[in-house]
C-alpha cells in the first residue's frame, strides 16, 4: 500500500464513520420522539406519561450532545494527523528532548494532556448542563476538578511506568518485542483488577461497610445460597456525584467485594436488592467477567501483532501526514486511529455484552422472584431516565444492555415458567 493509497482509506473511513454515527443517532432520535407520546403498553401502570417523557427528552439531549462529541472528536482527530499537529509536536519534542524514550513518553503525555483538555467543555457541558438540568448532578465544579486532579496523578504513577516499560520494550527486544509488551499488558491490568477495590477506588468514593444488620444478614444468605464469597459488602456515596443508582461486584481474587450505591439502596425494596444483587451474581456464576478479561487479552493480542506490521511501514506514517518513524509514533497513531476502524464491529461487542446480561437475568429469577428484579429494574428506568423506546439499529451499535421492552418481556417469561 502507498501513503496516499492509505490517506485516501483514512480519510473515508473517517467520513463513513461521522455519516455512520449521525445516520444512527437521527434514528433514535425520531424513534424517540415518535413514542414520547404514550407510555409503551408494557409499562402501563408501572411509568408514569411524566417520567416517560423525561426519559425521551433526556435521550434525545445525550444523543445531540454526542452528536457534537463525534463531529469535534474527528476534527481534533484529523487535526492531530494530517493536519500536522502530531508532527508538530514530535519536531518540537526532538529539538528539545534527548533520547527516544523520554522523546517518545513526552510526545504520547503531550498527545493525551492535549485531548483531554480540548474535550473538557462537552463534559462540563455534559455534567453541569444535561445532568443538572435533568436533576442528576450532584457534582460541585471543585470535586470535578479535584477528580480530574485525582484522575491525572493517578495516571501518572500507574501509566508514566507502563508507557516507559513499553517503548523501552519495543526498541530493545526486536522483533518479538509485541509477545513481551503483551505480557506487560496481561501482568497490569490484571494488577489494577487487584488493587482497584482497596486503593483506586477509595480515591474517589467512601466505601462504609453495610450497617443494617438485618439487611446484612439477608443478603449474606443469598451469597451464600449463590456460593459467592466475598470480602465485604459496601455502601459507596454515588449520591454525592448523581442521583444514578447502580450494584456491582468487583475486585480479583480474595478482593472481590459487594459494591451498592447508596442511591440504589434508598430507592429499592429488599425483594428487589436481592433480585438486583442476583443480577450481578448471575455475572460472577456464568464466569463473564473472567471471558470478558480473556477475550480483551486476546484481542489486544492481535492488535499488538498489527502494529508489529506497521512498525516499519513508511505508507503508515505519511498516510497520516507524519515524516519519519519510531516507536512511540507508532503507537501513538495506531491507538489513535484504531477505532476509525473497529466501529462496525460494535455489533458483535453489543451482542456479546446483551446475552450475558439475559444470562444473568435468568440466574437472578432462579435464585429469586423474577417479578422483582422486573420491578427494580422499572424504577432504575424511572431513575436513571432510561428510554423505554430506543431505535432498535441504534440499540444494535450502542446498548450492551437488551431494551428495556425486550428485557422484562424476557424475565416475565422466565417467571411465568418458574
Amino acid at each position: 500500500m502507498t501513503a496516499t493509497q492509505f490517506t485516501a482509506l483514512f480519510v473515508f473511513a473517517l467520513a463513513a464513520n461521522v455519516a455512520l454515527k449521525f445516520w444512527l443517532a437521527y434514528r433514535q432520535l425520531g424513534h424517540v420522539a415518535a413514542h414520547r407520546a404514550e407510555v409503551p403498553a408494557a409499562f402501563h401502570g408501572k411509568v408514569d406519561l411524566a417520567a416517560h417523557q423525561k426519559a425521551a427528552d433526556y435521550t434525545r439531549a445525550m444523543v445531540h450532545l454526542d452528536m457534537l462529541s463525534v463531529l469535534f472528536e474527528t476534527l481534533v482527530l484529523f487535526a492531530f494527523t494530517l493536519g500536522g499537529g502530531i508532527q508538530w509536536l514530535h519536531t518540537w519534542v526532538s529539538g528539545t528532548l534527548s533520547g527516544p524514550l523520554l522523546q517518545g513518553t513526552a510526545l504520547i503525555v503531550s498527545v493525551l494532556l492535549l485531548q483531554t483538555l480540548l474535550e473538557a467543555p462537552i463534559d462540563l457541558y455534559r455534567t453541569f448542563g444535561i445532568e443538572a438540568r435533568f436533576g442528576f448532578n450532584k457534582m460541585t465544579l471543585r470535586l470535578y476538578l479535584l477528580d480530574a486532579l485525582k484522575g491525572v496523578l493517578l495516571g501518572a504513577v500507574l501509566g508514566l511506568p507502563l508507557l516507559l516499560g513499553v517503548l523501552w520494550l519495543m526498541e530493545r527486544m526486536g522483533d518479538p518485542w509485541w509477545l513481551y509488551v503483551w505480557g506487560v499488558w496481561v501482568a497490569f491490568n490484571l494488577l489494577v483488577l487487584f488493587i482497584y477495590p482497596t486503593y483506586i477506588a477509595p480515591l474517589f468514593n467512601d466505601f462504609e461497610p453495610l450497617q443494617d444488620e438485618a439487611e446484612k444478614a439477608r443478603i449474606e444468605a443469598l451469597l451464600k445460597k449463590c456460593g459467592f464469597a466475598a470480602s465485604g459488602l459496601f455502601v459507596m456515596d454515588g449520591s454525592k456525584r448523581s442521583t444514578h443508582g447502580n450494584a456491582y461486584f468487583t475486585g480479583f481474587g480474595k478482593t472481590k467485594r459487594i459494591v451498592f450505591f447508596d442511591t440504589l439502596l434508598q430507592r429499592l425494596s429488599p425483594g428487589e436488592i436481592d433480585a438486583v444483587l442476583a443480577h450481578e451474581l448471575g455475572h460472577f456464576r456464568h464466569r463473564h467477567v473472567v471471558k470478558r478479561i480473556l477475550i480483551s487479552f486476546a484481542v489486544s493480542l492481535g492488535f499488538l501483532w498489527l502494529l508489529a506490521q506497521l512498525l516499519h511501514a513508511p505508507w503508515f506514517y505519511q498516510g497520516l501526514g507524519i515524516a519519519g518513524e519510531s516507536t512511540a509514533l507508532a503507537l501513538l497513531l495506531f491507538f489513535m486511529v484504531l477505532p476509525t476502524f473497529t466501529f462496525l464491529l460494535h455489533p458483535i461487542t453489543s451482542a456479546y455484552s446483551r446475552k450475558h446480561e439475559f444470562e444473568a437475568d435468568a440466574y437472578a429469577a432462579q435464585q429469586t422472584d423474577a417479578k422483582e428484579l422486573v420491578n427494580a429494574l422499572v424504577k432504575l428506568y424511572q431513575d436513571n431516565a432510561k428510554t423505554l423506546t430506543p431505535d432498535s439499529l441504534y440499540a444494535i451499535f450502542y446498548e450492551s444492555h437488551p431494551p428495556a421492552p425486550i428485557r422484562i418481556a424476557h424475565l416475565q417469561q422466565l417467571g411465568a415458567h418458574k
